[in-house]
């Protein structure tokens, strides 16, 4: 009897370990607590926004855009972007919709980034970062209570319009003209992550800009070859991310319940173009989809005969300046799970179940990695995200 309640004991712990590993994403998130993702920013988090303030043709809403999912929605990207791998992690059953289209189900959150987002100036058929918190403001009493929204993540991406804007307006911009651009950009980037704050929001995760002189649309642009990076936007982008950690770790003192976290996206884009094997992509500097020397334009309009690879899973550019699917679920995990190398002074599965109210027991802190990726591979494995 006694063999028997054993064999049962033992085949019981097999089946539930054999459970565990079959479905590890279920186990890793049966402890996440029901709340919301709201995302806001430019193209990289837009769900389909630019459809409805756009009177012209957007592209993302037709073929090739989508192409791996079969379904062009509106969102740059050949299938779903991070934010919706974030969702996917957190236990959100449906994808964050458009916060602009009509009858939608925002149960669960919304997304109010629009693809030309800035944080300074009028973006034509776009909407500011300050505009999209307005709407989130004119949508909250008939969709979100207080509690939803104190315990909701909060995606912020901008800002990289504005200095694509400014170095094609200013070529010739010196270092204090830079300077002074950069601290008017984070100074408005502050005051909008306040207004979120004080409309209830208490869970940022910010998402530093990439290496914008690494976009094939920037290459393309600045005729800069193959091979090297327009290294002007780059220091733009360095400049403005230096800020970022620094300035939420004041707003963490100054304001009771502030948590947040920041992603270096800037390394986590380096990385996979210096790195490229090390991630399975074959193709880093150039896109899959458009027309020109790093076939950044044209994607997905009529009339333009644009090229498009046969295998945009070897692409980490889709199209000029925006991932593709893999790439995006690759930063939906970083974001959600990775070390402190990588999102810092937590993940997003952290920042979740962080108690409300409560102040941050860490801050953001620089690292030797926080602008540029070493020539070495860290101890810490930070070369491996």
């Amino acid at each position: 009897m006694m063999a028997d309640h054993c064999n049962l004991v033992s085949v019981l712990g097999v089946f539930l370990v054999l459970t565990l590993f079959h479905n590890p994403i279920t186990v890793a998130g049966q402890f996440i607590p029901p709340v919301g993702l709201f995302t806001f920013g430019d193209s990289n988090f837009d769900a389909g926004n630019k459809q409805i303030l756009s009177k012209a043709f957007v592209a993302q809403g037709f073929w090739p855009y989508g192409k791996s999912r079969d379904d062009p929605n509106g969102k740059f990207s050949d299938g779903l972007i991070a934010p919706d791998f974030v969702a996917k992690f957190m236990g959100i059953p449906i994808e964050i919709p458009a916060a602009l289209k009509p009858n939608v189900n925002v149960s669960r959150g919304a997304s109010f980034a629009v693809a030309d987002a800035t944080l300074l100036g009028a973006p034509v058929e776009s909407l500011t970062l300050n505009q999209q918190v307005r709407k989130f403001n004119q949508m909250k009493a008939a969709n979100w209570n207080d509690d939803v929204i104190k315990k909701s993540v909060f995606m912020i991406y901008i800002g990289a319009n504005d200095y694509l804007n400014f170095t094609k307006s200013n070529p010739n911009a010196d270092a204090s003209a830079q300077q002074a651009f950069v601290t008017s950009v984070t100074n408005k980037l502050k005051n909008d992550i306040s207004l979120l704050y004080a409309s209830g929001a208490s869970k940022f995760v910010i998402q530093n800009l990439a290496p914008l002189g690494c976009l094939p649309i920037v290459r393309q642009d600045y005729s800069t070859g193959m091979d090297q990076c327009y290294e002007k936007l780059n220091d733009l982008a360095k400049q403005h991310n230096e800020k970022i950690g620094p300035m939420l770790n004041d707003m963490a003192k100054a304001a009771p319940g502030f948590q947040f976290t920041v992603f270096d996206f800037y390394n986590a884009i380096l990385r996979r173009t210096q790195r490229h094997m090390n991630f399975r992509f074959f193709i880093t500097n150039s896109s899959c989809c458009g027309v020109g020397t790093h076939n950044a334009y044209g994607c997905g309009l009529p009339n333009v005969h644009s090229m498009l690879c046969e295998y945009q899973r070897s692409y980490l550019f889709f199209d000029g300046r925006h991932n593709t699917e893999k790439a995006q679920e690759m930063f939906g995990h970083l974001l959600f799970g990775a070390d402190p190398n990588v999102i810092q002074p937590m993940n997003i599965r952290e920042l979740v179940v962080y108690p409300i109210d409560e102040p941050m027991r860490e801050s953001w802190e620089p690292t030797t990695s926080s602008t540029t990726v070493q020539t070495s591979d860290s101890s810490r494995g930070y070369a491996f995200y």
